[in-house]
């Protein structure tokens, strides 16, 4: 069988699979994300995270799945910096969109969620993503999203919104500035990155009003501006992937059923279903 290389990577983990028959060796490296990443940085990572734990495997075929991915440089980049190393392997390269239908739905139809660093839906046939609704990235859109997110906590830390309570356990586990704040958000890298890193105070602080507020108001844009919009909404299953809908798929569930829809499944990380497609 050839030897296969599976690659699913987000701005901030890449996950990877050396696929062998049937054997799975599993590699995690920093994010590659093109809008981001230059393709020296990508060979850099490439060549000092990924390279030193495959061995003197001659790779096939290598399946990468990413964000930044519906952008034609943007491939151009990540094929170059793969032929880089891999000069014989075929390249299939395809959006985190792609790897998330093919990893919760296999062959079936559904609509697709993505909640992680940023977010993305669509409805899947069962072979290929008929339908998009632009997500407009971590400025004008992302909702739900762990930076949607991170950025109303910012807000209500920011503004004096949160009361004395939640305000003292921002100050013990993130002891930063308002200074300190802005200059990450607009002047440093991965913005997005950074406001999503917000999102552990959410989860350590649930049951408190004002964190239910925050996530079912970012969840709610969610459906609105994105779930609503596909007809298909209400008749298949409406499947979440990424560590936000994971880590608060309490929510998703109750909300899906107050709007009648199809709650069909959440999982953190398309990797394992991504090895059964290609299997």
């Amino acid at each position: 069988m050839p030897i296969q290389l599976i690659a699913d990577s987000g701005s901030t983990k890449c996950e990877w699979c050396l696929l062998d028959n049937n054997k799975k060796k599993m590699i995690l490296t920093k994010g590659i994300n093109p809008y981001f990443a230059s393709v020296e940085e990508i060979i850099q990572i490439l060549e000092t995270e990924l390279l030193p734990n495959l061995g003197k495997k001659e790779i096939d075929t290598i399946h990468f799945y990413g964000t930044g991915l519906s952008n034609i440089n943007n491939i151009a980049k990540i094929k170059k910096a793969l032929k880089h190393f891999f000069k014989k392997a075929k390249q299939n390269i395809q959006t985190d969109l792609v790897a998330a239908a093919r990893a919760v739905c296999l062959k079936e139809k559904g609509i697709v969620c993505i909640l992680g660093t940023g977010s993305n839906s669509c409805y899947y046939n069962g072979k290929t993503i008929v339908k998009n609704h632009a997500s407009l990235g971590y400025i004008l859109g992302d909702e739900g999203s762990g930076a949607y997110l991170g950025k109303t906590i910012i807000r209500y830390y920011l503004y004096n919104t949160f009361d004395e309570d939640l305000r003292s356990r921002f100050d013990a586990k993130f002891v930063t500035t308002p200074h300190e704040i802005i200059e990450n958000v607009y002047t440093q890298p991965m913005a997005n990155r950074y406001m999503a890193g917000f999102t552990h105070f959410l989860a350590e602080n649930r049951g408190h009003y004002m964190i239910e507020n925050i996530l079912e108001d970012g969840f709610s844009e969610f459906f609105y501006h994105h779930i609503y919009k596909y007809r298909e909404s209400w008749t298949h299953p409406i499947y979440f992937v990424g560590g936000v809908a994971f880590a608060f798929q309490d929510v998703l569930k109750e909300m899906c059923s107050s709007f009648e829809l199809d709650f069909g499944s959440v999982i953190a990380s398309p990797m394992k279903g991504l090895i059964q497609y290609h299997k």
